[in-house]
């Protein structure tokens, strides 16, 4: 008896699964190109009072509207990341400004990680798997550290955004985890942006410009690095164990 097989995926099967990551990816560098000087803090001071009108005048179309913008951001890697957290704080303030910021910062980067695991991510997987030797190793010890390794990406931002929503990927985490270390890791940075933002009524006044090294300050600096030590200590924790045996 014939034994049946599933045969490959076509050619321009392949390239239709790859399209969005490789559409993102453009999107990204016709971004930096052209919009630098258009999602800057300049463009926010200028437009002010235009959107903190149409914010009382729509409040829940601004909302809306300011969610799908920054998942656009985020999503097609685009600049003014920060921009839009700060934006956030200066319309809704604090709360409900923060929430709003995780949950399109979040859903942005969630897409960019389907994007590449289905475009490139799946099979790449299996490619480091079966080459076995250093990479197998690699990618078998970032999966036994992964939540560790996933929320150090969100708490300490030595990894760019946009990367840190393509490692995953393309080492074969699951969706979940990567949502909820996502989500949950972004939070202590949003909450520090949106509360900048939510103080630029008055820097606004004052014509000065917002002073993002508070994130640098003591008060704010050491409660990210404790977290990032909780993050990281079942990876110790695990690695001393090794160690030992």
């Amino acid at each position: 008896m014939q034994r049946s097989s599933i045969p490959p995926p076509s050619k321009t099967r392949v390239w239709l699964r790859r399209l969005p990551l490789l559409a993102i990816l453009g999107a990204a560098l016709l971004g930096a190109l052209t919009l630098r000087d258009e999602l800057d803090f300049d463009s926010l001071a200028r437009h002010r009072e235009t959107l903190l009108a149409f914010r009382d005048a729509h409040y829940l179309w601004a909302v809306l509207a300011f969610l799908a913008g920054y998942v656009t951001i985020v999503a097609l890697s685009l600049p003014g990341g920060t921009v839009a957290t700060l934006t956030g704080g200066f319309l809704f303030g604090l709360f409900p400004g923060a929430v709003y910021n995780v949950a399109a910062a979040g859903t942005g980067a969630v897409l960019v990680f389907l994007a590449a695991r289905w475009g490139f991510g799946a099979s790449l997987a299996r490619k480091l798997e079966a080459a076995g030797g250093k990479a197998a190793r690699l990618r078998a010890g970032l999966q036994e550290n992964e939540w560790s390794v996933l929320f150090l990406m969100r708490l300490v931002p030595l990894v760019p955004f946009f990367i840190a929503n393509l490692i995953p990927a393309f080492v074969g985490t699951s969706l979940f985890r990567f949502a909820v270390s996502t989500y949950l890791g972004i939070i202590p940075g949003a909450l520090v942006f949106t509360s900048v933002g939510s103080g630029l009524g008055e820097v606004f006044a004052k014509g000065a410009a917002p002073d993002l090294r508070v994130i640098f300050t003591p008060p704010v600096l050491f409660p990210l690095l404790g977290l990032a030590a909780l993050a990281a200590l079942p990876m110790l924790l695990r690695t001393v164990r090794g160690g030992h045996r």
